[in-house]
């Protein structure tokens, strides 16, 4: 009996130690992948110069730093939703404060959001990740919350790849690992 309990608790402490390291291994990999994408995306904020950050391709879209605050409330947002931390600027619309589009304040505010989301992360309960967030019609398990948002601001710097071009500059080069 005695090794029948010895067993059974080597095993549970087994699952347990993968389960855990599991969590951590996840944790892990999204906060590397999101400290490569607060970089990727500073040398765009980097490559478009700062005189251009009002420049749209088109009248009917976004200016490139529309589009950056644009990913960055996205971000924040979603981030949120996915790790349970309580937004910043609550209440607030990025793309329509003009102080906002000024090239600092949309390095600063960008920044700041890569910023929360990778401390959201690295503070987040990971058992948690199954358990379904949101608001409305949009409730969904965390971890989708949490991929949505990483997709959600490599599509919108992906848009400006466009824009950097158009004004005669070559963009940052990809940056999968």
């Amino acid at each position: 009996m005695r090794k029948q309990i010895l067993a059974v608790t080597v095993v549970l402490l087994a699952a347990f130690t993968t389960k855990a390291q599991l969590a951590d291994s996840i944790k892990a990999h999204y906060i590397k992948d999101w400290e490569r994408a607060k970089a990727y995306t500073k040398e765009y904020l980097d490559a478009m110069p700062k005189d251009k950050y009002d420049f749209k391709a088109q009248d009917s879209i976004r200016s490139f730093a529309a589009q950056m605050l644009h990913l960055a409330q996205g971000t924040i947002g979603m981030i949120a939703s996915g790790t349970g931390a309580q937004r910043i600027w609550v209440g607030q619309n990025l793309e329509q404060r003009k102080t906002a589009h000024a090239p600092d304040s949309v390095n600063y505010l960008v920044m700041a959001s890569y910023d929360f989301a990778i401390e959201s992360i690295r503070n987040m309960d990971v058992s948690k990740l199954t358990e379904t967030a949101g608001r409305g019609n949009f409730m969904f398990p965390r971890f989708v919350w949490l991929n949505k948002a990483f997709e959600h601001q490599t599509h919108h710097r992906g848009q400006t790849t466009i824009y950097i071009r158009l004004v005669g500059i070559k963009p940052p080069n990809e940056k999968l690992f």
